[in-house]
């Protein structure tokens, strides 16, 4: 799925059902669906991909120490440049995995 594909599914009731769970969650959040996006998140929290989406959700919500947290999870640095700017990197990255990373 391209990113422009991706945006495009946003105005469906709900996610393509290909997408992984870091994917799911990240596409609630863009919904306004916090706590789904949440839940999704969670469900597969050992996966660094699905943790850089916790990161995000906690650092939207004002929970610095618990974003720090995941962000170590994922193996990412601490996001300093605005949300919007920082969703697009996430959804950017895991819909073009970089092949044996």
């Amino acid at each position: 799925m391209t990113l422009e594909e991706f945006r495009a599914s946003l105005t469906a009731p709900e996610p393509p059902p290909a997408l992984d769970w870091a994917l799911q969650a990240l596409w609630w959040e863009a919904q306004g669906h916090w706590d789904r996006a949440h839940e999704c998140a969670q469900l597969n929290d050992a996966d660094p991909r699905a943790a850089w989406v916790h990161a995000y959700l906690h650092r939207k919500e004002g929970d610095l120490a618990n974003a720090a947290y995941w962000y170590r999870r994922a193996g990412r640095p601490v996001a300093q440049d605005a949300l919007e700017a920082e969703w697009l990197a996430i959804a950017t990255t895991l819909l073009n995995p970089v092949p044996g990373g």
